[in-house]
């Protein structure tokens, strides 16, 4: 069975009959799920259980809880801090900071995959450089170092309990005021620059991850469009030169960043054409989404779908009797 490679939202917390339609379609390969869609757990399950009998092929569900203000799904889950409580906490005492991201990974993800969700789009790699604000208290330090450590741990807890992870948002958001989702974000820096910086997480972390997410961000010292579309980024720099072998899944079409001309079809085409396995298009009517699919005309490699089908989740038999990392920390959200 094979994976298509698209991936849409849907408009609330019950399957509409237009969206029935779509999600059989064989080009959707998944499907990311939002506030909108909780109203608590069983709904939620009841609600993935049918999106994927309706689709009647391989799906992907996946969600941005990330924690701290990044917390799609309420009621019922363990409320988490933001990265930035982990990293801060790393100066004052490393070893505790470490195992708190590890169970804050564990926990997440096995919330998560109880409910049916395959994957979170979490971590975020991004470096906190005080620049800025859509990523802020999402980073885990300003340190490259640390991110990578913090990181790390987050992503072994996610992974005991069968969680692939993935990291966000290659090459660095951190050094870019404007935020991609309303604004073309424009980073000037060289190469040189980046690789000595907010290239680290990434480059450490490469065989930990499952899935890069890159960002709609041009870096005109490197390609003079945004890395989610550009091979020189995709597949020079971060297949060949960081050797990593997971999935490559787009931000959304519909953010401001990804308007480099034409289309919601030819902006999927170039990701596509750049190395992007999956592209994610939300946020649009649904016969706009009718028409892009139906348009979009390609379909899923065999190499794409082997990645894809990497990020099925796979909870573990034994984390459903493990018991249960328990937060006693006070933190503050900002």
């Amino acid at each position: 069975m094979q994976y298509g490679p698209v991936m849409i939202d849907i408009s609330g917390k019950a399957l509409m009959e237009e969206e029935r339609e779509l999600l059989a379609h064989p080009r959707v390969g998944g499907v990311i799920l939002f506030s909108r869609n909780f109203e608590n757990i069983t709904q939620i399950r009841g609600l993935i259980a049918e999106i994927r009998s309706v689709a009647k092929h391989p799906l992907l569900i996946a969600v941005d809880h990330e924690g701290g203000r990044v917390w799609r799904f309420q009621e019922g889950f363990t409320k988490l801090p933001p990265a930035r409580y982990y990293g801060t906490l790393y100066a004052e005492n490393k070893k505790e900071a470490l195992h708190l991201a590890h169970n804050a990974g564990w926990v997440m993800a096995a919330e998560l995959l109880e409910c049916g969700v395959d994957f979170s789009l979490a971590p975020v790699l991004d470096l906190d450089k005080g620049i800025s604000e859509v990523i802020g208290d999402r980073a885990f330090s300003r340190d490259p170092l640390v991110v990578t450590e913090c990181a790390k741990a987050f992503i072994e807890g996610m992974n005991a309990v069968g969680m692939q992870a993935t990291g966000k948002h290659f090459p660095g958001h951190g050094s870019c005021a404007p935020d991609s989702h309303l604004e073309k974000p424009v980073d000037p820096r060289k190469f040189e620059e980046l690789r000595a910086d907010d290239l680290i997480p990434f480059t450490q972390l490469s065989s930990h991850l499952g899935a890069v997410m890159p960002a709609h961000i041009t870096f005109p010292a490197v390609d003079s469009v945004p890395a989610g579309f550009s091979a020189r980024w995709l597949q020079t720099i971060l297949r060949q030169e960081l050797k990593f072998e997971g999935a490559i899944i787009s931000d959304c079409l519909s953010m401001k960043g990804a308007a480099i001309g034409g289309d919601f079809v030819v902006r999927a085409q170039m990701a596509l054409d750049a190395g992007c396995d999956m592209v994610i298009l939300c946020q649009q009517e649904r016969e706009l989404v009718q028409w892009f699919l139906e348009h979009l005309g390609r379909e899923t490699s065999i190499l794409s779908n082997q990645r894809l089908a990497a990020m099925a989740g796979k909870f573990q038999n034994q984390a459903r009797h493990a018991e249960k990392p328990i937060f006693t920390t006070e933190f503050t959200v900002i």
